[in-house]
């Protein structure tokens, strides 16, 4: 690979402060593969967006995200500004460090740093499609954000939300354990929804997950042969169900043979919108991250991010 302009940015805080405490092991990782980068650490949220923007507008042709699922979603949208990518010939290289990375698993990304830093040397930089969402933010407003793997309403929302307020290791016993404690007092919510224009039956609705990648909730297999580079979403609607239903069948998606189940259903499609009742609020998750509800319009943007990895 020719020698390029790299900007590594760390979001310290991922792994439960291990990437913290790790960082010199992990820079001098690095440096065993790159001679000449910069770094910087985020401090807050969505700082990494900040830092992969400026560092794009100033010449930067790889950034190297060294974090979780949340890190790399706001790497991304540093990537574009104004709806638009500001460097098309711009790769994002994963080095996974985080209790929550999904996405790496679409990548063949390994875990490890030394294997991870080869992925980024010796891998091409693919194309891969983002997923655009315009949804209600926590303050009402109307919020647009990307995603690169998974967005999901419902019952996902709430969980994702549960798991961050206790700060739990997002691992699978923990996404468990949470998902059991929600759909025990979770009603199906009605909601209206729209597949590239196509109206589907009102009714109530437990998920709905917009995959781009095909896994998520560590390790869950969503939607197991979605591709990252098709230019479609495999849209993942799971109708309304009772707790003791879930319970008989909700286990199969840690295998992906969830999609044989007569209340589950999968629509390839490039954009949806989901609009609850007025009474309704219905939770929204974007890479692990729970940002805002519904309403929301998903719409795929095919190709458009440089990615280092094996799709």
């Amino acid at each position: 690979m020719k020698r390029l302009k790299t900007q590594v940015i760390v979001n310290p805080e991922s792994a439960k402060g291990q990437t913290r405490k790790r960082w010199l092991q992990i820079k001098e990782g690095i440096r065993t593969f790159i001679q000449e980068f910069k770094y910087e650490f985020t401090e807050k949220p969505l700082h990494a967006i900040e830092l992969a923007r400026a560092a794009i507008k100033d010449g930067t042709e790889l950034v190297i995200g060294v974090g979780g699922d949340g890190t790399m979603n706001e790497i991304a949208n540093g990537f574009y500004e104004e709806k638009r990518i500001i460097n098309p010939e711009a790769a994002l290289g994963i080095v996974p460090s985080g209790t929550g990375c999904d996405l790496t698993r679409s990548l063949n990304i390994p875990s490890g740093l030394k294997d991870a830093m080869k992925v980024i040397i010796d891998a091409p930089s693919c194309p891969m499609d983002i997923g655009k969402v315009t949804f209600r933010s926590r303050s009402g407003e109307p919020e647009e954000r990307f995603f690169l793997n998974v967005a999901d309403f419902g019952v996902g929302g709430e969980v994702v939300q549960k798991v961050n307020q206790k700060r739990l290791e997002r691992k699978a016993s923990s996404y468990v354990r949470c998902l059991i404690s929600t759909m025990i007092q979770y009603k199906n919510k009605h909601i209206q929804i729209k597949v590239d224009g196509r109206e589907l039956p009102k009714g109530e609705y437990l998920i709905g997950a917009v995959a781009n990648g095909g896994i998520f909730g560590k390790g869950m297999k969503i939607a197991p042969q979605a591709k990252l580079d098709d230019g479609l979403f495999d849209f993942v609607c799971v109708k309304g169900m009772k707790f003791l239903e879930f319970c008989r069948h909700g286990w199969k998606i840690f295998l992906g043979t969830h999609l044989t189940h007569p209340k589950i259903f999968l629509i390839q499609s490039r954009r949806i919108e989901a609009v609850p009742d007025e009474d309704e609020t219905v939770l929204l998750e974007l890479d692990g991250e729970q940002l805002g509800s519904l309403p929301a319009r998903f719409e795929i943007i095919p190709r458009s991010l440089l990615i280092k990895g094996y799709l």
